[in-house]
């Protein structure tokens, strides 16, 4: 699986120049903790609640302040075409919970701790069938479809009920 595959399209974006007041106000309209910086399709940085935070409101900024002033420079990214373990790695080794997605120096997605733990869990997922199967002692069949299954103890259930 590529990155593109689980990315989240398109990238919430604000300039530069985006104040502070402005930038919180997108997270919250967007339900996103993080903003790419960008001019055009140039990725600047990014801005997160945690910056918003720490670098605006706790050292007393202004929000009417460009978010430049507190974004963090460099973003660490990751390319659209990598394999999905590529960004595994990349979040483990930098610490960061969300990484912009790259297609060579245009931002084209992005991709958070989250979007992994939905691959994790349809991994797992994929997993549990055949576990199912081994604990059951059979594979699924046409009757799991029409009809109860089979008790696995041997005996046969009670008879129904007429109508």
């Amino acid at each position: 699986m590529n990155v593109s595959e689980a990315m989240t399209t398109p990238a919430v974006r604000v300039t530069g120049s985006t104040t502070i007041r402005d930038a919180a106000r997108h997270m919250g309209v967007h339900g996103v903790g993080c903003l790419a910086v960008a001019e055009g399709e140039e990725l600047l940085g990014v801005v997160t609640d945690r910056d918003i935070v720490l670098r605006g409101v706790v050292q007393g900024l202004d929000l009417e302040h460009p978010v430049q002033e507190i974004m963090t420079t460099p973003a660490v990214t990751v390319g659209a075409d990598e394999d999905i373990s590529a960004a595994y790695r990349t979040f483990r080794n930098s610490g960061v919970r969300r990484l912009p997605v790259l297609d060579g120096q245009h931002l084209v997605g992005m991709l958070t701790v989250d979007d992994l733990l939905m691959d994790v869990f349809r991994r797992v997922g994929d997993l549990l069938g055949p576990i199912a199967w081994s604990v059951l002692d059979e594979p699924p069949g046409p009757q799991d479809e029409i009809g109860p299954r089979a008790p696995v103890d041997g005996k046969s259930p009670p008879a129904s009920r007429g109508s």
